[in-house]
């Protein structure tokens, strides 16, 4: 067979991976997470080799090779296959008109995997690379990147064999002339074109830069506490074909006082990290909180949107985009494979934009602009260049991609990671690892406050993030009038209502909101708020039984008897201290408080039924399989038992 080459190879892969330490196999199986996870899980090392090299999860990791790796890679399997030819040549193809037999015969002979060992100064020579500077340090470091990924391997004499299917996925994209540095982004400093002549541009400081994103990533964690809050109280009901319905997503968007791309954007992240699922109920399938949901609450504002950060590198999707023709939606399975990829090339493009070098964002496209148009320093083209040396399959030959590029930068300002043209210290620490976020959130996001300032104008102002026992007391109490740098309650009648509706009592309310207080006392307006709306509240109650009004006030029970406003509830006096309703308790309740009088909700044990608002639920979705443990994976396939030291790079395949 002309593919026992491509066996050996594989062979040569195995051998290679046997030799890696606990921990070297481990971070391999780490960054392969997501494609590896699309197959049974290896049980061997030649299992791994063989899932590494597959078609499948070739296509996923070419995706995420710069261009050094990608040329490295292609010309290896180009001169590979080459030789294989010339050494093996593979059947001729048959005469027009041979029989089935002579077709499939041909066509299992596979002679487009028959491969052969390469040696590396081979490739370095068709690169280009010879002699010894840049370019050869950068080919020779790309090689050791593919060896490290398993998408290559040297044999024990030193010479270099890939994966056979490496041409095939390859075929369609040129790739160009060897280039060992990324290209810089346009952006000479001068001012832009639309700027009036002789207005010096703005000078962009590194304070600056650390103030927008500062603003974005506390913007953006007041909005993430606001939607989730809303789909807690009401779940989101999802389409029979799947997805949100744009009623639903206006509603959220009012909600979390975002724009209907970003409460999109804001689903489809918080679904990922599991702060949200998809419940099917019998009324259908709706989107809810998890349990994960109230751990979150716990949490200092940075490790809530840690989490949040993460998912958006690696989401399958631009969820800000939606492709003509389509109809905007949100909570759906990306599809886009490309998606984290091109974030990655954009970011990496930005990141070597200098400081005030940078232009404005580009345009979002209308119907107005078909085309995204730059309009100022670093052209968008001149970015997607630059960004393609990065990730060269992902960015060029997509379908939009440059409007699927403009969406991707407005998401990524939205949430904190650039700003003037170039990366945030987020931005920065998102691109080099995700799971360094912590200390550039806790320096964006200041610890949660405890304490707020009550006023004699029945306000209470907290001047940063509340933490979520603070914010649950005064929501409970109070209406939040305003958002921004401090958040801002106001206290009414109706708002005190409510938490006498949900269980508090006026001398514990007054204690808890005393605790609360920044001074330790509460301002004198405030404390007769309380008092005298606890004096009126339950002076009559509803019973359930379809339903009854009683109090011990004779003379409120017949002015409720006489009121015209309450004409609707058919009231009529079977007692001097009772009134029968004809409608239900919910809309006698709701009759009652909006005529003005401040009712309470009773059993038909006579005891007081506390009136909460309605808290949504669901069980957090398992961690997909084989991203929780790599380590005690690795030592399986190495034939270690869990937990034993291994730093030689020892084990049989």
């Amino acid at each position: 067979m002309t593919n026992l080459k491509a066996v050996e190879g594989l062979d040569t892969l195995t051998r290679s991976l046997a030799q890696r330490t606990p921990e070297q196999l481990a971070a391999l199986l780490s960054r392969h997470a997501e494609p590896l996870a699309r197959k049974p899980a290896p049980t061997q090392l030649r299992g791994l080799a063989g899932a590494l090299w597959s078609y499948e999860t070739l296509h996923h990791l070419v995706l995420h090779l710069d261009h050094p790796r990608l040329q490295v890679l292609a010309t290896a399997a180009r001169i590979s296959q080459d030789r294989a030819a010339r050494a093996a040549p593979g059947p001729a193809a048959p005469a027009p008109g041979a029989d089935h037999q002579s077709l499939m015969a041909h066509r299992l002979s596979f002679p487009h995997l028959a491969t052969a060992p390469v040696p590396p100064e081979d490739v370095y020579a068709a690169l280009g690379a010879t002699p010894p500077g840049p370019a050869r340090t950068v080919a020779e470091t790309a090689l050791r990147s593919l060896c490290d990924d398993g998408l290559a391997a040297l044999t024990e004499d030193g010479t270099l064999v890939v994966p056979p299917r490496v041409p095939q996925l390859l075929a369609a994209h040129d790739l160009g002339p060897f280039t060992p540095a990324a290209p810089r982004p346009a952006s000479d400093g001068t001012p832009p074109s639309t700027a009036r002549p002789g207005i010096r541009p703005a000078v962009v400081t590194p304070a600056a830069l650390h103030d927008e994103s500062r603003a974005a990533a506390a913007t953006l964690a007041a909005t993430v506490d606001r939607l989730l809050s809303s789909l807690a109280t009401q779940p989101a009901a999802l389409r029979k074909s799947g997805g949100l319905a744009v009623r639903e997503i206006r509603r959220l968007a009012g909600a979390a006082g975002a724009t209907e791309p970003q409460t999109r954007l804001l689903l489809d992240l918080t679904l990922a990290a599991g702060l949200i699922a998809l419940t099917r109920t019998p009324a259908g399938i709706t989107a809810l909180p998890t349990s994960a949901y109230d751990d979150w609450l716990t949490r200092p504002p940075g490790e809530r949107l840690a989490p949040l950060l993460t998912t958006w590198s690696a989401l399958w999707a631009v969820p800000t985009h939606t492709p003509f023709g389509e109809t905007a939606t949100a909570l759906v399975r990306g599809e886009d494979r490309y998606a984290p990829a091109l974030r990655h090339a954009l970011l990496a493009a930005l990141a070597a934009v200098p400081l005030g070098a940078g232009s404005p964002l580009p345009p979002l496209p209308s119907a107005e602009t078909p085309g995204p148009e730059d309009v100022a320093g670093t052209t968008l083209q001149s970015l997607l260049r630059a960004a393609a040396w990065y990730r060269p399959l992902a960015v060029t030959g997509q379908p939009t991609d440059a409007d699927r590029a403009v969406h991707t930068l407005h998401e990524a300002a939205y949430l904190g990671l650039t700003a003037h043209g170039t990366l945030t210290p987020l931005g920065h620490a998102l691109r080099t690892d995700p799971q360094t976020l912590d200390e550039p959130l806790r320096d964006l996001l200041p610890p949660l406050l405890e304490q707020a300032h009550f006023q004699a104008d029945l306000t209470a102002v907290v001047p940063g993030r509340p933490a979520a026992a603070l914010a649950g007391l005064l929501a409970a109490a109070a209406d939040r009038e305003s958002e921004g740098h401090a958040v801002t309650w106001r206290f009414t009648p109706a708002s005190v209502r409510r938490a006498l509706d949900a269980g508090h009592t006026a001398h514990g309310l007054r204690d808890d909101l005393t605790a609360a207080s920044a001074t330790g006392a509460l301002p004198q307006p405030l404390d007769y708020l309380i008092q005298d709306t606890a004096r009126t509240h339950g002076r009559m109650r509803v019973l359930p039984t379809a339903c009854c009004i009683r109090s011990d006030d004779t003379a409120l029970i017949g002015e409720l008897a006489a009121h015209r406003a309450l004409r609707d509830l058919g009231l009529r006096a079977i007692a001097p201290t009772i009134l029968v309703s004809g409608r239900p308790p919910a809309a006698t309740l709701e009759a009652l408080r909006a005529a003005g009088y401040a009712p309470t909700l009773e059993s038909d044990t006579g005891t007081t039924t506390v009136e909460r608002l309605p808290t949504h639920r669901t069980k957090t979705p398992a961690a997909p399989r084989g991203t929780g443990a790599p380590l005690a994976l690795a030592q399986r396939l190495l034939g270690l038992p869990a937990g034993a030291p291994h730093t030689t790079g020892a084990g049989s395949p």
